[in-house]
């Protein structure tokens, strides 16, 4: 409720923003079918108050063909199941909020337990999204295995391919950079100039660490093999139903070493989940 305006009072200048004129049409029958879809196609549950999100983002592809009505957008997928705008609609609808070393406390226990490691250390980002997750642990191996590094490898996969191409690349604004310790900067990333100004690159000794796949958690084959000495799997389960959790779970099983470390989120608790793994510490299982 707002102030009413005494007498004499400034007439209001600014008018609200809750009622924005929209040139898109989005019923609610649009929106249940693209939440049907999208759980269908990626395991991901969208809440109804994703709405305002869902509008946004795939506004940008109705205007990409043409279009002024979700609908006319929902039936041109499902005319054509095999068509490249279906990863153009998944990737709209994936969030990708990382950082480097994120959840920081998860380095330490990951530099610890392959300093251990017997034989080539392989971990997996299964959430790899825009690079910074398997580059920081690309990075954690290098300061850990000294010329073991060389054979240690880092496979990571994401369901955005848009997100994969950026990851490939390597490169990130400096602010992004500039949060890390000043020797892991100098050691890892290159500063760009002239047209690179403000940006800093992945040094090729941390690049050639990592592989990256294109990879959906709800495939029947995934293109990744174990045994790994660890996985992250971090606020990518939040998404999924706790069914769709519990498969994705007994899935990583077989793919973990005996001795292997399953790393979640800081939100996520796998324990009333699944029997296959118990907790270590913070966020960190082992197998059962």
């Amino acid at each position: 409720m707002t102030q009413s305006q005494g007498p004499g009072a400034e007439p209001n200048q600014w008018s609200g923003l809750g009622h924005l004129e929209r040139d898109l049409i989005l019923t609610d029958e649009d929106f249940a079918q693209i939440r049907q879809l999208i759980y269908q196609r990626a395991g991901i549950v969208l809440a109804e108050h994703k709405r305002e999100m869902v509008y946004s983002r795939l506004a940008k592809r109705l205007r990409h063909h043409g279009l002024t009505r979700f609908s006319d957008y929902l039936a041109r997928l499902s005319r054509q199941p095999e068509a490249r705008e279906w990863e153009a609609f998944t990737n709209a609808l994936t969030t990708n909020l990382t950082a480097f070393f994120r959840e920081m406390h998860h380095f330490p226990l990951l530099a610890e337990h392959v300093r251990k490691a017997s034989g080539p250390v392989r971990v997996w980002s299964a959430a790899a999204s825009t690079g910074e997750e398997p580059y920081s642990i690309a990075m954690t191996l290098l300061e850990n295995l000294g010329s073991r590094a060389t054979e240690a490898r880092v496979v990571a996969t994401d369901i955005d391919t848009e997100a994969l191409t950026r990851a490939r690349a390597g490169v990130y604004p400096v602010e992004q950079v500039r949060k890390l310790e000043e020797e892991r900067v100098k050691r890892f990333f290159q500063k760009g100039r002239g047209a690179h100004e403000g940006l800093a690159r992945i040094r090729p000794e941390v690049t050639s660490l990592v592989e990256f796949l294109p990879m959906n958690l709800l495939a029947p084959q995934w293109p990744v093999k174990g045994p790994f000495d660890a996985i992250f799997c971090r606020n990518v389960m939040i998404y999924f139903d706790k069914e769709t959790q519990a498969r994705i779970l007994q899935r990583f099983a077989p793919l973990l070493k005996p001795d292997g470390l399953l790393f979640a989120g800081h939100s996520e608790n796998f324990s009333y989940i699944s029997k296959v793994f118990r907790l270590r510490g913070q966020t960190v299982y082992t197998l059962a």
